[in-house]
């Protein structure tokens, strides 16, 4: 297990190494960069571009350097200093914004995680122990239902329904007079009064998708010799299920747990606009309409390390759940 674990570590070193090349080239893909959206931005509302103020931006920020050199420069600041550098738009250090909007977009994208686990692997459980009943198709069909429909509508149609019955406006994750306040044990409180929506609405796809994953996968090991052997021993039907089948159709689970945070993270950008949450979609959004690349690349690059971090960790629970995975590495 220990030599298993030490492979996975040493393969996603120099993936992540990849990762922060392809995050870099992400950002500088577009053509022009923040000065030259700022200088037409200026000259369309009639201000005149002062050629020396310009070139003294290119310097502050290291835009008259090549690629490499500003790669080089970026990835020595994070390792050595963790500095993400200065926000362009923002003027302010990138450490000092991405934090806490990572934290409040963890916080949401887990809960929406726990909560699809939560309804869909006792939903798959059932749905395939009794196939073709009449529960069977209406988790199918409101399975299909969950994901034909897009997560940012259902926050619509949510927002609408509560709206309508109650009155309230359910927008953000924190009361008024918490919004901006320093933290403390009562907006941490306030935060997980409001956690439950966007999680819930995040997770809506998710969920459907995973009680796909389960009734299926669990129905192809409810027909495999060993069910029958079992049963033939006179085991008890739904001991047997839980104790072998279940485990087994479980490992889907556990393998999407590298992709399913930046999913999740990515997949709420639409639905933090929607809800007001101070979360990282919007965030991110607006740092790649304005080409500010040092917050934009330090989210790409923070949600590249969580797929590499989420995959390894999905690759040792695999191992230590299945013990086929461990002797075919042996």
């Amino acid at each position: 297990m220990g030599q298993y674990i030490i492979r996975r570590i040493g393969l996603a070193v120099p993936m992540l190494f990849i990762l922060t090349i392809v995050s870099f080239m992400i950002i500088q893909a577009p053509p022009g960069d923040f000065l030259t959206s700022y200088i037409a931005a200026l000259q369309q509302s009639g201000e005149e571009v002062d050629e020396e103020e310009i070139e003294a931006l290119k310097l502050h920020y290291g835009l008259d350097q090549p690629l490499h050199i500003q790669y080089f420069k970026w990835m020595r600041n994070i390792v050595l200093r963790g500095n993400f550098g200065v926000s362009l738009v923002w003027e302010r250090p990138v450490s000092d914004i991405i934090w806490e909007r990572m934290a409040l977009t963890l916080s949401v994208a887990s809960t929406a995680l726990v909560f699809a686990w939560i309804i869909a692997i006792p939903v798959g459980i059932f749905s395939a122990v009794k196939q073709y009943s009449i529960f069977d198709y209406l988790f199918t069909g409101v399975g299909f239902l969950g994901l034909a429909t897009p997560n940012f509508l259902v926050a619509l149609v949510v927002l609408w329904t509560i709206f309508v019955f109650t009155g309230d406006v359910l927008s953000g994750l924190f009361s008024p007079e918490f919004v901006g306040a320093p933290w403390s044990l009562a907006k941490i409180i306030d935060l997980l009064k409001h956690l439950w929506l966007p999680g819930l609405i995040v997770g809506t796809s998710e969920t459907a998708y995973l009680i796909r994953v389960m009734r299926n996968n669990l129905l192809d090991e409810l027909n495999k010799p060993y069910v029958e052997a079992a049963r033939a021993r006179g085991a008890s039907e739904w001991r047997l299920i839980l104790k072998y089948p279940v485990r087994l159709a479980f490992n889907p689970f556990i393998s999407t747990v590298g992709w399913s945070l930046p999913q999740l993270l990515s997949g709420g950008l639409i639905v933090a606009i929607v809800l007001s949450l101070p979360t990282a979609g919007p965030l991110l959004l607006g740092a790649l309409l304005a080409q500010d690349m040092f917050l934009a690349g330090a989210f790409i690059l923070m949600l590249s390390v969580l797929t590499i971090i989420g995959t390894l960790l999905s690759d040792v629970l695999l191992a230590w759940q299945d013990p086929r995975i461990r002797m075919e590495e042996r």
